[in-house]
């Protein structure tokens, strides 16, 4: 598109639009007691209220995956939702460390049963689910894969949907949740091992890189001609765990979800005195920590492959030490707003109830999308640059479409594989 006039295109006014549609969002059916002392919202953690939050942080993924594509980023189109992506999923670790202990510390003999209900069922068979579905889209497609990585790929050892990270990160955790709180009695030591394990994958992450870089020559990955002619498909990005800094960076919001349930009252009681002055204090804070973060980002970095000088592992430490606090605090943060202002609305609603399954099933309406064209008419969609507007309406749609398909069908299979196996349980025992 053209300049409309100097510093300003039609890119830039869409881009603006889209922002502004995202705040209309944030600010519709809000439930505000700023201006009124000494009142909050009581319910701001209630199962409605974590379900909206979700909401909006599964738009905001899906946003910010949609920003990511080359044409948008040479545009600046979507530009607010670039480096966004681990916020929103810091929003979604937060919201599943709370309601762990919540329900540990509210239903009686919660463990029992958790790795069957809450891992494999909740967990395990979406991400499975997942995986046949994305082989399916790629036998359809045939997409070049070697049989090794097929088979690989279909054990979930290595990454079918690249976007499906999420589900295996939090299965880790869901686990070590289950071991600390069933065999160590005390919670500090029960959070102190969830810490240091949260660390190491990030560590892991930073000695693993987003390459095999050890597999070659020094720097071979920006050698086109080493890719062409002698690296393996295993050797690409993103293709084990924790390849890439989102495995982790925003995982440390999970151990803040179960600190503030475990404090909730006290916390609650404590903001509740003064709150313009502490929640202000928190939000500096907050301030304070991103411009730690900017500065981890832009001094050292993730991406340090490209800097022609090894995979560079400390520089990834450095940036990773400096971005977790941020992550840890700013989904609290959040919730210290929520306890004033927080959204419920349809939209919210509908995100939340759908969370998981559009955040899984969005590589693929991105990935078919690219290659859609229609002839015979004004605009093709696969033509993406000259068409950003239409891509990304058509991506959101088709994201939501395929997201609650996969959800039916995935509701559909738990209940042959769990609900038919406890009938037969109780016929067998007489009841």
């Amino acid at each position: 598109m053209g300049q409309l006039f100097e510093g300003v295109t039609i890119w830039t006014i869409i881009d603006k639009i889209v922002a502004y549609l995202f705040i209309i969002v944030l600010f519709w059916g809000a439930k505000n007691k700023f201006g009124k002392k000494d009142e909050f919202n009581e319910d701001f953690l209630s199962l409605d209220a974590m379900k909206s939050i979700r909401g909006i942080a599964a738009i905001g993924v899906i946003l910010h995956h949609i920003s990511q594509e080359y044409f948008f980023q040479e545009e600046g189109v979507l530009s607010l939702f670039v480096n966004a992506g681990a916020y929103f999923v810091a929003i979604f670790f937060f919201c599943s460390g709370y309601g762990l202990l919540k329900s540990f510390d509210s239903k009686p003999n919660y463990l029992k049963g958790f790795i069957k209900k809450r891992i494999v069922k909740a967990i395990v068979v979406p991400f499975y689910v997942n995986v046949l579905i994305y082989g399916l889209f790629q036998f359809i497609v045939k997409m070049p894969l070697d049989k090794t990585q097929w088979v690989t790929n279909l054990l979930g050892v290595t990454m079918m949907n690249r976007f499906a990270w999420f589900p295996i990160v939090l299965a880790i955790l869901y686990l070590l949740f289950y071991l600390c709180f069933r065999f160590i009695k005390n919670r500090y030591v029960s959070f102190g091992i969830i810490l240091v394990f949260i660390i190491g994958m990030g560590v892991l992450f930073c000695f693993e890189g987003h390459y095999a870089w050890w597999a070659g020559p020094n720097n071979w990955w920006i050698d086109e001609h080493y890719w062409e002619t002698q690296a393996k498909w295993w050797m690409d990005e993103q293709i084990f765990w924790f390849s890439g800094e989102w495995w982790a960076n925003s995982a440390p919001a999970f151990l803040a979800g179960l600190i503030f349930a475990n404090f909730e009252k006290p916390i609650v009681a404590f903001f509740k005195k003064k709150y313009i002055l502490k929640f202000h204090v928190l939000l500096v804070v907050t301030v304070l920590l991103y411009g730690l973060n900017a500065y981890g980002q832009n001094k050292f970095g993730y991406w340090t492959e490209f800097a022609g000088t090894g995979p560079e592992i400390g520089d990834k430490l450095a940036t990773y030490f400096l971005q977790i606090p941020l992550l840890f605090l700013f989904p609290f943060t959040v919730f210290m707003l929520m306890m004033k202002f927080y959204v419920n609305n349809p939209v919210t609603q509908f995100f939340g109830k759908y969370s998981l399954h559009t955040y899984l099933m969005n590589l693929a309406a991105i990935t078919l999308l690219r290659f859609v064209e229609v002839p015979d008419v004004v605009v093709c969609v696969g033509d993406v640059k000259n068409n950003l507007l239409i891509y990304a309406v058509s991506v959101i749609i088709l994201t939501v479409l395929f997201g609650v398909g996969e959800q039916n069908l995935t509701e559909r299979i738990q209940k042959l594989l769990f609900v038919k196996k406890q009938l037969l349980s109780s016929i067998l025992r007489g009841r």
